[in-house]
């Protein structure tokens, strides 16, 4: 049986970003464009009540997140640019919109901090001369957000996009 698996995703336009992906995770890279995902495939079990939310939200503004610097994680295997975290001097509320976004969406979300994924533990490996060089690139520290897309991946190959609603 074919494994289908969907998400809401926030693509991301960034010339950076992508050169980092393609050179150091070029498989994650031929599979999806940069993105920060908004609700995972557990998340949306009753799509069409997400979908009818998503349809009713009136947000006048881009969504914005703040980022950290890049980080390991997965005992070190991956690269990802955290959004900043609550309690942080002078980020206090700085991801609401984020957060507010999904709380509009789902009907009880857990919370899910915000990140991008740099080089995806499933399909590279990030080495210490990897991550020095990595942290060498000038990565974005806010991003803006005006659309939200509906992405769909079958039997683990390239993700596409179904849908997409304008911000």
């Amino acid at each position: 049986m074919e494994e289908i698996r969907r998400q809401l995703t926030l693509f991301i336009e960034n010339e950076t970003i992508e050169k980092v992906r393609v050179k150091f995770n070029p498989a994650q890279h031929a599979l999806i464009s940069a993105h920060v995902t908004l609700c995972r495939e557990d998340e949306l079990e009753d799509l069409d009540t997400i979908i009818a939310n998503i349809k009713s939200l009136k947000i006048n503004k881009p969504i914005r997140i703040i980022f950290n610097d890049v980080e390991r994680f997965e005992n070190g295997k991956g690269a990802l640019i955290p959004a900043c975290k609550e309690g942080t001097p002078l980020v206090n509320h700085a991801n609401d919109h984020f957060h507010n976004l999904r709380d509009a969406i789902l009907i009880s979300p857990r919370k899910h901090l915000p990140h991008i994924t740099l080089m995806h533990p499933r399909n590279s490996t990030c080495t210490d001369s990897i991550f020095e060089e990595i942290k060498s690139f000038k990565l974005p520290a806010t991003l803006f957000f005006n659309k939200i897309s509906l992405i769909e991946q079958k039997s683990g190959g390239k993700w596409k996009v179904l849908d997409e609603f304008s911000l």
